[in-house]
């Protein structure tokens, strides 16, 4: 064990930090999950290197660290952009950690981070190409080709969230606003908060995501007919996915990938809208669930 390298992923969210090393095997060694600092940058990096020290104390050595983050890294500057978690955008997140941490890191954006995880030991293993899709707060995505994570020159490759929802129908546009100035972005439609909003527009009321999917599961018509609407939506917007990247495996990850009806649903509509005789594409649920984040952050680093 005294010579053996091991990984330590960070998964820096707006509401935690976790924390967790893995041996070469994705054997866990240890993990910790803690409070995010709100709205607070430094306190942030304080508590992103407390835990880092405290995790490497278990394991009883130096890791590799990479880091699950929302947005991303500017290319031309460095800095960070496109965070939910506003108190980073504009702050040279990479370069602070390293000069703290005192070692080269490796950064991925969140959904990135699911997609390597669930291509690496998850559920789109052995897999040549994965798409990986995060359905919650938000709606992000990753690509990985033969294990390996595809970036791109811009650092957003996979952010398939902010492309329009394709085939709209004439009632959906132009779409509600989306925060990064469009209209009718994927995000606004498949997120939570989107498949909320769009609840609340045809029935009232107020409820969350989750208490719509309770519903639909015991039988209300309302929600029912929400959650079908909701899954042609996912169906389309996967089935453009499909249609650019062709993968093997499309992993759906955060709160409403626990939708177990999407499953079904979603691959038999998208039949329609695929420029193909058939759809051999496999839709599965992220096999390590909401752990699939901190594990890809991990993984960022390959075997030495």
């Amino acid at each position: 064990m005294g010579n053996e390298k091991l990984r330590l992923g960070i998964d820096l969210g707006g509401s935690k930090i976790e924390g967790i090393v893995l041996d070469a095997d994705g054997v866990e060694r240890c993990r910790e999950r803690i409070p995010t600092p709100q709205n607070d940058y430094a306190g942030t990096l304080a508590a992103v290197v407390a835990l880092v020290t405290r995790l490497e104390s278990v394991a009883g050595q130096a890791c590799s660290v990479g880091i699950g983050m929302p947005g991303s890294l500017s290319r031309a500057t460095g800095l960070v952009k496109n965070s939910n978690s506003v108190c980073l955008n504009g702050q040279p997140l990479h370069r602070d950690l390293e000069v703290r941490l005192d070692r080269p890191l490796r950064f991925a954006n969140d959904a990135d981070c699911l997609a390597l995880s669930e291509a690496t030991d998850g559920a789109g293993r052995g897999a040549v190409t994965v798409f990986a899709a995060i359905l919650g707060t938000g709606t992000g995505g990753g690509i990985v080709i033969n294990r390996q994570l595809l970036s791109g020159p811009n650092g957003i490759a996979g952010e398939w969230g902010h492309n329009p929802l394709p085939w709209p129908q004439p009632e959906e546009l132009p779409g509600p606003a989306c925060y990064c100035g469009q209209q009718g972005c994927i995000e606004t439609w498949l997120s939570g908060p989107g498949l909320a909003r769009d609840h609340r527009q045809w029935v009232g009321g107020t409820l969350d995501a989750r208490s719509i999917i309770r519903l639909a599961e015991g039988g209300d018509t309302n929600a029912s007919l929400t959650m079908q609407r909701h899954a042609n939506r996912v169906a389309r917007a996967l089935a453009s996915v499909i249609n650019v990247i062709d993968p093997e495996v499309i992993v759906l990850g955060g709160g409403l990938s626990n939708c177990k009806r999407l499953y079904s649903t979603v691959s038999t509509q998208w039949d329609a809208y695929v420029f193909s005789d058939r759809v051999d594409t496999r839709l599965v649920q992220a096999r390590h669930g909401d752990a699939s984040g901190v594990r890809g952050a991990a993984w960022l680093w390959p075997l030495q």
